[in-house]
C-alpha cells in the first residue's frame, strides 16, 4: 500500500452491498468498503491518499464502475 510497510494483521476490510430488484432481477445497486489500517506513525498521509485513490486502481472497482458506485472509507491508527 503506497510505500506503507503492511503486515497482514495489519489492515482489514468491512464489505457490504445493496441488492435491489431491478425490472424482477436482483442486482447489486451499491458498494460499500470500510478499512480498518494500523500503520507506522508519521504515514497517516499517505494512507489518506492511498484511500482516496483506491477506487481506481482497484481492478474490481474499475470493472464496475459506473454501474454500481463504490463508498470506500478507512478508520487509520497509527501505531
Amino acid at each position: 500500500m503506497r510505500q506503507i510497510p503492511v503486515e497482514r494483521d495489519t489492515i482489514q476490510a468491512s464489505v457490504e452491498g445493496d441488492i435491489e430488484a431491478v425490472d424482477r432481477v436482483l442486482r447489486i445497486s451499491r458498494i460499500r468498503v470500510r478499512y480498518s489500517l494500523k500503520i507506522p506513525a508519521g504515514m497517516r498521509e499517505a494512507a489518506e491518499r492511498a484511500v482516496a485513490t483506491h477506487e481506481q486502481k482497484c481492478p474490481a472497482a474499475t470493472s464496475v464502475r459506473g454501474c454500481i458506485p463504490i463508498e470506500i472509507t478507512a478508520e487509520i491508527t497509527e501505531q
